[in-house]
């Protein structure tokens, strides 16, 4: 039985590992800091953490100073107030000027449960991923997340870690890699490709293997980095599949399904199928019962494979 833990104690474990290397990194928290997990960091070196408050905007603003003072800001809170709230100044003062600002939206997607629509990040995603110079990270598990948030620390520019609430299996090691704006290939397939990250990772991974007793070999690949997009990844998997399904816990629109059916679009096109939210806002309930009534589940992955199969074949 694989291990659930949540991605956030993955991104509060490399925090550790960063402060105890660099006294140059300092993490920010919106008053969130147990949520965040950086709570870690501010028992362990509090000389190295700051709690902001329930102030996204000030917090963004601040972390570019200290940037451009040299230090390594990591910036903590729910991504649906910091991609949303904090726009503005992500867009401006960290963008604009290509300053070396990370930024971590925690609780993200719909699987946040009972905190309702105005804590569900859906858009998150799509807003971060139309800056440029921004980079844009969505791992799949606790140990993806740790590694995403050192691969975040050694990058020279913005960058965009997206991870949620709930705890969700461990289906990475410390041995799997990790490349940044590299598609990692979690399972071999010919007859039809699953571009999934997040959560959707392991319940593309079931559906992958509830369809292997159908007949259907199914290529299963955790595209963590929604930007830069891995074209090379999306472009082999279209000509020897001929057909693509992604999985997401984000909107349909603006997310990594768009992004990988915009490059589709223009280098090669194919029957293509999208597991997300479909133009609604959440609600408050159980988060696998959300995951289930918005068809975000194994099943849904499965129903869509099967429709893009159908569509190709047709």
């Amino acid at each position: 039985m694989k291990t659930s833990l949540p991605m956030r104690d993955g991104y509060g474990k490399a925090l550790l590992e960063l402060c105890e290397k660099d006294k140059k990194v300092i993490v920010l928290d919106a008053d969130v800091a147990k949520s965040t997990r950086t709570v870690w960091v501010r028992d362990k070196f509090p000389g190295q953490f700051v709690d902001m408050g329930i102030s996204e905007q000030d917090m963004v603003g601040t972390a570019a100073g200290l940037a451009l003072s040299g230090m390594l800001p990591f910036v903590s809170t729910y991504g649906v107030f910091l991609a949303g709230r904090a726009w503005d100044q992500i867009r401006t003062t960290v963008c604009y000027n290509r300053l070396n600002v990370k930024l971590a939206g925690a609780h993200a997607g719909i699987s946040v449960g009972p905190d309702g629509a105005t804590h569900q990040s859906l858009e998150d995603v799509a807003l971060m991923r139309v800056l440029p110079n921004m980079t844009v990270i969505v791992p799949c598990d606790a140990e993806e997340t740790r590694k995403a948030t050192l691969a975040a620390a050694a990058l020279d520019g913005p960058c965009f870690l997206r991870f949620g609430r709930e705890a969700v299996p461990v289906i990475t090691g410390e041995d799997t890699p990790f490349v940044l704006g590299r598609a990692r290939l979690c399972r071999e397939g010919n007859d039809v490709t699953v571009f999934a990250n997040g959560a959707l990772v392991h319940e593309a991974l079931e559906a992958a293997e509830e369809l292997k007793a159908e007949g259907v070999s199914v290529r299963v690949l955790d595209l963590h980095t929604v930007k830069p997009l891995d074209g090379e990844a999306i472009l082999r998997a279209a000509r020897e599949t001929g057909c693509i399904v992604t999985a997401e816990e984000h909107q349909r629109s603006g997310g990594m399904g768009g992004a990988v059916a915009e490059f589709l679009a223009l280098h090669c096109p194919v029957p293509m199928e999208m597991v997300a939210v479909d133009d609604s806002f959440g609600e408050s309930g159980q988060p696998g019962e959300l995951m289930e009534k918005y068809g975000l589940d194994r099943a849904a992955v499965a129903e869509k494979i099967r429709a893009v199969l159908a569509r190709r074949n047709g």
